[in-house]
């Protein structure tokens, strides 16, 4: 579990984080997101205990961050992540878990299973000859070298294509099964929708908007109902061999049914559409 309660971060007199308070829980995968600026990565560092906050406080499975304990228990994905080129997969994995006291059996069960869930076959070769999703899927085998509860993955999809990116987001959601708490962060807001539980959105360095996909949308979010009858109404529009009226609540719709039937017709079709993380994202953000 994370625990963040008035995180602040000041370079000089820049504020860069502003009392970020949030909770994620285990098996919940929680994203973090906003423009270039708002703050990220800096509270996704202090998180990890890589950089010391100004203010508030930050606990990861009840112990604060930058803690020996903590750290063992965390396993942290940046953007940038360099291997070794010169080594394999399966030494370069093998290193890291001699760097957290893994048993060497238990290490080696963890790392090809890691490697099985993520489709990478060629685990002997070196890695400066892989591409960059194989690079990726290394880079995630290694945040679970020390079978870790709490991840924090910063884009970890980033420039990879459609079926690599595929294979990372249903292993995060695999994960989020097996009880791991996950930060998610990607600036492609439909991998988050396809992912996070709940989600942050960041602005100037604070919290703008907290909560499920369905709590932001209704706070922030617009819903409008379009409506096709077989007959045409008054401000209705031809669709195909129907008529279609958009209105923005369900009594508007209620009314239309009245409308249709009064005109000797009826409603055929409602269709729904709402907001996406994005249209909010772009709402609340102001971008």
């Amino acid at each position: 579990m994370i625990s963040v309660r008035g995180l602040e971060k000041r370079y000089g007199d820049v504020t860069a984080v502003d009392d970020v308070s949030f909770e994620v829980g285990a098996g919940e995968v929680f994203g973090l997101v906003g423009p270039n600026g708002a703050g990220k990565t800096s509270t996704l560092k202090m998180l990890c205990g890589l950089v010391e906050p100004s203010a508030g406080e930050v606990t990861v499975n009840g112990f604060d961050a930058g803690e020996t304990e903590m750290r063992r228990s965390l396993g942290f994905l940046p953007e940038e992540s360099p291997l070794y080129d010169e080594m394999s997969p399966r030494g370069y994995l093998r290193f890291f878990a001699d760097l957290y006291d893994v048993d060497r059996e238990a290490a080696d069960e963890r790392i090809e299973a890691a490697l099985d869930r993520l489709d990478l076959d060629a685990r002997d070769r070196p890695v400066g000859d892989f591409s960059k999703g194989m690079k990726r899927k290394v880079a995630i085998a290694r945040s679970l070298v020390n079978d870790p509860d709490v991840l924090v993955y910063d884009e970890p999809a980033s420039g990879l294509d459609p079926l690599t990116t595929n294979t990372v987001v249903e292993f995060t959601r695999e994960l989020a099964a097996d009880g791991k708490t996950i930060v998610f962060s990607a600036h492609d807001l439909h991998h988050v929708e396809s992912v996070c539980d709940r989600v942050a959105i960041m602005r100037d360095g604070e919290l703008a908007a907290t909560g499920t996909l369905a709590d932001i949308r209704d706070e922030h979010g617009e819903v409008s109902y379009r409506v096709f009858t077989n007959v045409p109404l008054a401000g209705s529009e031809p669709a195909g061999d129907r008529h279609v009226t958009e209105v923005a609540s369900m009594a508007d719709v209620e009314a239309l049914r009245g409308e249709a039937e009064e005109a000797g017709g009826e409603v055929v079709d409602i269709r729904t559409d709402e907001s996406t993380l994005e249209d909010v994202f772009l709402d609340v953000t102001g971008t």
